[in-house]
C-alpha cells in the first residue's frame, strides 16, 4: 500500500487550517455573544417597564442565539451536512416542546405577566381563586402570602389566564374596614357613647381620614323595653389590612371600658 504523502499533508493542512478557523470563529461567537447579551441588558435596563428577570432571560437568548449560529458555521468548515443536523434538532425540540407543553406555557405567561406587569410585588390581589398579597413573581410561578401566613403557588398559566383583581392598584382601594355593632338604650346615651368613641377612633394613626371614622345607629332591637327603646349602635372605621384587627380590638376595649363606667347604657338582656 503506497502512502501518498502530498495528499496526505493537505489533508492534514486543510484540516488544520479549518481546525485554525473554528477556533477563531468561536472565540469570535464567544466575544460575540457576551456583547449580545451586554447590549441586550443595557438596552431592556433603561425600560422601566421590564422587569430584571425578563432582561436577563432575552439577554440569555442573544447569547445563545449567537453561539448557536457559531457553532453551526464551525461545522460547516470541517463538510458536516447541517441541513440534517438542524431536521433532527428541530424534531427534537418538537418532542420536547409537546413534553413539556405546561411548563412553556407557563413560561410565556411568565414572560408575559413580567411585561405587561398586571401587579407588582406588595399588591394584595384575587386570581385563580386565591387571595393574598404577592411576594414573589417568576417566569414559572408567582407566590402568594395569606393574611394567616400561609404560601400559596400559582402556575403562571393558571395566573395569566383567569380574571385578576387587583386591589393595590388605586389609592385607598386596599383599606379594610373595622365595623363593631352592639345593642344599645336609644336616645342620649347612643348618641354620647357613638360620638366618644369616635373621638377616640379619631385619634389613632392607624385610622384613615377618609372615610372618617363614624357611628350609626343601624336597626331598631326592641322598642317594646320597659326603660326605653334599643338600639344596634354601630361603630365604623377604616384602616390597612394589617392594622385592621389591632384597630378592632382597640374598639372593643375602649366600647368595655365605656359600658364598665356607665352599666345603665345597656339592655338588661344585654348585661
Amino acid at each position: 500500500m503506497t502512502i501518498n504523502f502530498e495528499t496526505l499533508w493537505a489533508s492534514l493542512l486543510l484540516y488544520g487550517l479549518n481546525a485554525i478557523y473554528a477556533g477563531a470563529l468561536l472565540a469570535v461567537g464567544l466575544y460575540l455573544s457576551g456583547a449580545a447579551d451586554r447590549i441586550v441588558t443595557g438596552a431592556l435596563s433603561h425600560a422601566r417597564s421590564i422587569d430584571p428577570l425578563v432582561s436577563n432571560f432575552l439577554a440569555s437568548l442573544a447569547r445563545y442565539a449567537v453561539l448557536a449560529v457559531m457553532g453551526i458555521a464551525v461545522l460547516q468548515l470541517f463538510g458536516i451536512q447541517t441541513a440534517s443536523l438542524v431536521a433532527v434538532l428541530g424534531a427534537a425540540s418538537l418532542a420536547i416542546g409537546l413534553a413539556l407543553q405546561g411548563t412553556l406555557t407557563n413560561l410565556a405567561a411568565g414572560v408575559m405577566l413580567l411585561l405587561f406587569r398586571p401587579f407588582k410585588i406588595g399588591d394584595t390581589v384575587e386570581v385563580g381563586g386565591k387571595a393574598g398579597t404577592v411576594t414573589s413573581l417568576s417566569l414559572f410561578m408567582t407566590e402568594l402570602k395569606t393574611s394567616e401566613n400561609v404560601q400559596i403557588l400559582l402556575p403562571n398559566g393558571s395566573v395569566w389566564g383567569s380574571a385578576i383583581i387587583n386591589k393595590s392598584t388605586y389609592p385607598g382601594a386596599n383599606a379594610s374596614k373595622v365595623e363593631v355593632s352592639f345593642p344599645i338604650r336609644a336616645g342620649a346615651e347612643a348618641q354620647n357613647m357613638g360620638r366618644d368613641l369616635v373621638a377616640d377612633l379619631a385619634q389613632d394613626a392607624r385610622v384613615q381620614r377618609e372615610p372618617a371614622p363614624h357611628a350609626k345607629v343601624s336597626k331598631v332591637v326592641n322598642l317594646a323595653d320597659a326603660e326605653g327603646g334599643v338600639v344596634e349602635l354601630t361603630i365604623a372605621a377604616t384602616t390597612e389590612p394589617g392594622d385592621a384587627d389591632a384597630v378592632k380590638a382597640k374598639l372593643l376595649e375602649a366600647i368595655n371600658n365605656y359600658i364598665a363606667g356607665r352599666p345603665a347604657a345597656l339592655p338588661k338582656a344585654a348585661i
